[in-house]
């Protein structure tokens, strides 16, 4: 016999008024994903290693031709989603985007660093991004010490994924001169 539970999913707006009543921690790590309150994997020492180190290349690298944003929720349009991308280069603004979070036509190069959630990552968030229309994912995955480069983003995902192995260079489209060695 099989149980159908129902789910009650919840707009950004809906999600925003829950954090601003209080119901959730301030330490709490949660992200909204396709109407579901996610809550998200602790960070461990690697994973923050690799997002400090990302960091510091891309802000050392672009200087101020891109936002250099950090574990910040993004807004994918779809009125279900606010995720976390761990770093996202965005288009630089006066405003450092003051008004309302990031849309996917403001983001250059979106990088997830997965310790343990690459497959929720490659199986859910990716697929998002996709239909959403952002241009370049990469996913480092510090399980298989490998990168992968998502690009030709449509509706059905992305059409273009290389997967690149320790001591490969990428350069993200936004910057082909920067080019960076994986691992």
């Amino acid at each position: 016999m099989s149980i159908q539970l129902l789910k009650r999913k919840f707009t950004v707006d809906e999600y925003h008024r829950l954090a601003e009543t209080g119901i959730f921690a301030s330490s709490d790590r949660l992200e909204l994903i396709q109407g579901e309150i996610i809550e998200m994997s602790p960070i461990g020492s690697r994973h923050a290693a690799w997002v400090r180190r990302l960091t510091q290349l891309f802000s050392e690298k672009l200087g101020q031709r891109a936002s250099v944003s950090v574990q910040n929720p993004i807004s994918l349009g779809d009125n279900l989603s606010e995720p976390q991308p761990d770093i996202t280069l965005l288009a630089p603004r006066s405003d450092f985007y003051l008004t309302a979070h990031p849309q996917p036509q403001d983001i250059l190069l979106l990088v997830e660093v997965a310790d343990t959630s690459a497959d929720y990552d490659r199986e859910v968030k990716i697929p998002l991004y996709a239909a959403a229309g952002i241009t370049e994912v990469w996913l480092l995955d510090l399980g298989a010490e490998i990168w992968q480069v998502y690009r030709q983003p449509t509706a059905a995902g992305y059409q273009e994924m290389q997967q690149l192995p320790p001591g490969a260079s990428i350069a993200p489209l936004s910057f082909p001169e920067i080019m960076l060695t994986i691992f």
